[in-house]
Order: C-alpha cells, then structure tokens, then sequence
C-alpha cells in the first residue's frame, strides 16, 4: 500500500481555521479554478497564506481552503503541499 492509501481523517487535521501556511511548490489550474486558463499558474511555491476552512475528500483526505491574499486567491490544498509559514520564516533566518 502507498501512502496515499492511509486515510487521514484518522488523525486530526494537519492545520486549522487561522493557520499562516507557505506553499511547497507551485500549484496550476487543472481545470478546477474558474475564470483562470487551464495551466495557468494559481500559487506560486512560497506563497504565504491562511487556512480559512479544512475540508475532506472522499472521505479519506483533509483539503485545506487556503486564502493567499496577495494573489487574491482562495485555493484547495493537501497538507502535504503546505508548510506553517512560522517554520519557514525562522529557516530564512
């Protein structure tokens, strides 16, 4: 079994409502985000934002609805596309 096959609603979520979070990588449109072309950048890797709701998917993963405010975006991620801000800013230090 990978990974991915665990199931994490069995654990409590990685993130809550009011977390500061950095993205790990960059994130494009598949197709799901309206009004922006399919490819088209969404978040860039580093962006900082906030965890507004914690969401699942398909009964097996929690979905975090992080709002990066300065691209003005309200984007679905995993955790594991996610770090606490907080952790980044003390490794630039």
């Amino acid at each position: 079994m990978s990974e991915d096959a665990n199931f994490e609603l069995w654990d409590k979520p990685l993130y809550e409502r009011g977390d500061k979070v950095a993205a790990l990588r960059d994130v494009r449109n598949d197709g799901t985000y309206p009004g922006s072309r399919i490819g088209e950048f969404l978040i860039r890797k580093g962006e900082v934002g906030y965890v507004t709701q914690v969401g699942t998917y398909l009964n097996r993963f929690y979905v975090y609805a992080v709002d990066f405010l300065e691209a003005e975006r309200l984007v679905g991620m995993r955790a594991h596309e996610l770090e606490r801000a907080e952790e980044e800013e003390r490794k630039a230090s």
